[in-house]
C-alpha cells in the first residue's frame, strides 16, 4: 500500500452542488498539507491540473490517509459508499458541517468541523490567498431591424469564442431601462456596473462609450458589416480596438482582449475620453449658437 494523500470534497462527485467555496477550502487545505511535506492529489470530476486525478481513476490502494474538505456530510451516499473503499486508510473530516451526531456517524479519525453540535470553527476559507483575475463587461445591443446586414449572431460568436478558456469573470450588463434583464433601473447603476470592470467588450454604442468616460477600455464589434454608428463613432474619436463584423479575426480580437487589459490601454481610454470631451464641447458652442440665432416665435 502507498502512503499517499488524497483530498476529496464534493468537487470530487458529479452534482453534487459543489461551490467556489468548497474549492478555495480545498486548496487551503492542501496548502497545509504541503506544509508538513505531503504532497497531496485531489480527486475530482474533471481534472485540469496537475494535481488532480479523476474520482473514477481513483485506486484505493495507493493512499493511506483520505481528507474530506468542506461542506456539511452525514452517513449517505456518494460520500459513506466512498469512505468505505478505503477501509485501510486514516480519514479526516476539515471544515464540515456534521449533519448527525459524531456518536452516530464517524468513519474518521478526526473531525475538525465548522460546525456541529459539539462547537463552531470559523470556515478555513478566511485564511485563504485573495484570488484576482479581469473583470469584464458585456453588453450586447440585441437586433436591430433598422440594418437589414446586422451580423449580431457573429459578433456574439466572436467574443464568445476570445474569452473561452480565459480566467475571467464575465458580467454581463443590460444598459436598456425600459425593460432590464438584470433589474438595473436608473443610468447611474449602470454606469457605476460598467466603472467597476477591467475591460467592457460590447456591441453597444454606449456600452463603449460609457466605458471610455470611465477610463475602462472597450473591445468593441460593430455587429454591422462595414459598420455603422458605432464603428463610425470610434472612428471618429480615435478608438483603436474596433471590429466589424465584415473584417472579423478571432485572433486579431483576441490580441486585442489582450491589450485592453494592460495599463497602457486605460490610459489610452482616458485619454480617447478627454481628447473627446474637448470635441465635444464644440459641439454644445455649435448648438447654443443656434439656438440664439433662431429667434423663438412668440405664441398667438
Amino acid at each position: 500500500m502507498s502512503d499517499g494523500t488524497l483530498v476529496i470534497g464534493w468537487f470530487s462527485f458529479e452534482l453534487m452542488g459543489a461551490t467556489a467555496g468548497d474549492l478555495i477550502a480545498k486548496d487551503v487545505a492542501c496548502e497545509w498539507l504541503r506544509s508538513i511535506g505531503l504532497s497531496p492529489q485531489v480527486a475530482v470530476t474533471e481534472p485540469r491540473r496537475a494535481e488532480e486525478i479523476a474520482t473514477t481513476a481513483v485506486v484505493p490502494e495507493q493512499y493511506s490517509t483520505v481528507v474530506f474538505v468542506c461542506g456539511p456530510i452525514g452517513d449517505g451516499p456518494p460520500l459513506n459508499a466512498f469512505l468505505d473503499r478505503f477501509p485501510h486508510a486514516r480519514k479526516f473530516a476539515l471544515n464540515v458541517s456534521l449533519l448527525q451526531d459524531r456518536r452516530v456517524w464517524n468513519p474518521f479519525a478526526a473531525i475538525v468541523e465548522r460546525d456541529s453540535n459539539e462547537r463552531t470553527n470559523p470556515d478555513i476559507t478566511f485564511a485563504a490567498a485573495d484570488a484576482v483575475v479581469p473583470v469584464a463587461g458585456l453588453i450586447y445591443v440585441g437586433l436591430q431591424e433598422e440594418y437589414p446586414t446586422q451580423r449580431h449572431d457573429l459578433a456574439e460568436q466572436t467574443f464568445a469564442q476570445v474569452v473561452k478558456g480565459r480566467d475571467l469573470a464575465v458580467v454581463p450588463i443590460d444598459t436598456r431601462l425600459d425593460v432590464n434583464r438584470y433589474g438595473l433601473s436608473s443610468p447611474a447603476q449602470i454606469e457605476a456596473l460598467i466603472a467597476k470592470m477591467d475591460v467592457v467588450l460590447t456591441t453597444r454604442l454606449h456600452g463603449a462609450a460609457l466605458a471610455l468616460r470611465r477610463g475602462v477600455p472597450p473591445l468593441v464589434i460593430d455587429s454591422i458589416p462595414g459598420g455603422s454608428k458605432l464603428w463610425v463613432q470610434m472612428q471618429r474619436i480615435g478608438w483603436p480596438l474596433t471590429f466589424h463584423t465584415g473584417d472579423l479575426d478571432a485572433g486579431k480580437v483576441a490580441t486585442a482582449l489582450d491589450y485592453a487589459l494592460t495599463p497602457e490601454a486605460r490610459r489610452r481610454a482616458a485619454d480617447c475620453a478627454a481628447a473627446a470631451r474637448q470635441e465635444v464641447e464644440k459641439v454644445k458652442q455649435e448648438f447654443l449658437s443656434a439656438l440664439r440665432a433662431r429667434p423663438i416665435e412668440s405664441e398667438l
